[in-house]
Formats: C-alpha cells, structure tokens, sequence
C-alpha cells in the first residue's frame, strides 16, 4: 500500500535561500488529499507570515507530495 507524504519549504528570493523542509505529521491516502492539504496549508502559513513579511523578504512557499511505501 501507498501513503502519500508532504513537505513543505519556506523560502525567500531576496536571500536566496529556504529553511529546513517541514515533514507534515500526517500521512494521507491518495495524492489527492495530500495536495489539498498542501495549499491549504501554503495558504495558512503565508497569512501567518503576514503580507509585511512575505512582500519584504519575498517569501515563496513549495510542496511536495510523495509517495512512501508502507507495509
């Protein structure tokens, strides 16, 4: 059986640079969910970052969903 992981990683184009990718601690079924929560959560963290921040430092925030193996 397949469980999907996401990461997501923080980034800013003015430093050009990202900080640590964060694993998200639950695993999803399909690719679907795990994507879904994705945005939502790019979505959660940018208003959290706050538009001051993300325009100053040019934030970007990326996700990836990846397959893992389980047993």
């Amino acid at each position: 059986m397949t469980k999907w992981a996401l990461v997501l990683v923080i980034c800013s184009f003015e430093s050009n640079t990202c900080i640590p990718p964060f694993n998200y601690p639950t695993q999803f079924n399909d690719a679907y969910d795990c994507m879904m929560t994705g945005y939502q959560e790019s979505i959660n963290k940018t208003i959290q970052i706050g538009r001051e921040d993300i325009n100053k430092h040019n934030i970007y925030i990326k996700f990836s969903c990846n397959p893992i193996k389980t047993i």
